[in-house]
C-alpha cells in the first residue's frame, strides 16, 4: 500500500495486514482521486473509519489544508501515527473512538468537513449510520464531498447527488456532493 500522487507520491504506508482491516486498494484509490481531485486543495478532510489512514493521508499528499482521523482500533491508530511520522505530517486531529462519539464532537466543535472519507470494515454495514448523522448535524460543507467505500451494503443516501458510482471488482465507490 502506497501513496499513489502528490507530494508523498510513492511513500509505502504500514497497515496492510492488521486484522480487521481492509486497505483501499491503489487502482481505486487512484480512480477515487482522479474524480475528486478538484476538490482537494485546500481542503478540510476527515477519514472517519481511517485505518491505517491511507485516504486521509493521500487527501494531504495531494494539498488538502487538513485532515482528521478517527478509527476505534489502539493498534491502527498507533499504525497511522507511525504512517504519519514516516511522512513528517504533524497534527493533533488522530482520534481514538468510535464514529459516533468523533461525529458528535465534530458538531459540538462546530468543525465541518469539505471532503468526508467513509470506508469502514464492509461487513459492519455502517455507511448509512454514518452518513445519516453527518447529514443530522450538518458535517458537510456546501458543496462538499463524501466518498463511499463498500461491498454489499445498499445506500440510502438520498439527500446528497450521487455525482458517480463504480465497481472495482466486488469492491463499489460512490461519491456524492452536497
Amino acid at each position: 500500500m502506497r501513496v499513489i500522487s502528490g507530494k508523498y507520491k510513492g511513500t509505502y504506508l504500514d497497515g496492510f495486514n492488521i486484522d480487521g482491516t481492509r486497505p483501499t486498494m491503489d487502482r481505486v484509490k487512484e480512480s477515487i482521486f482522479g474524480s475528486i481531485q478538484n476538490n482537494i486543495k485546500n481542503s478540510v478532510c476527515l477519514d472517519l473509519f481511517a485505518g491505517s489512514g491511507s485516504l486521509g493521508i493521500e487527501a494531504l499528499s495531494n494539498g488538502a489544508s487538513d485532515c482528521y482521523f478517527v478509527d476505534n482500533n489502539i493498534k491502527v491508530i498507533n499504525t497511522l501515527k507511525a504512517n504519519l511520522n514516516k511522512l513528517e505530517i504533524k497534527t493533533n486531529n488522530v482520534y481514538y473512538t468510535n464514529f459516533k462519539k468523533a461525529l458528535k464532537k465534530f458538531r459540538d466543535e462546530q468543525i465541518k468537513f469539505d471532503v468526508i472519507f467513509l470506508d469502514p470494515p464492509y461487513k459492519l454495514n455502517l455507511i448509512n449510520d454514518s452518513a445519516k448523522i453527518i447529514e443530522e448535524y450538518d458535517l458537510l460543507n456546501s458543496g462538499g464531498i463524501l466518498v463511499c467505500e463498500y461491498e454489499t451494503e445498499q445506500l440510502n443516501i438520498d439527500n446528497l447527488e450521487l455525482i458517480k458510482s463504480k465497481r472495482y471488482g466486488s469492491t463499489y465507490v460512490n461519491i456524492y456532493k452536497k
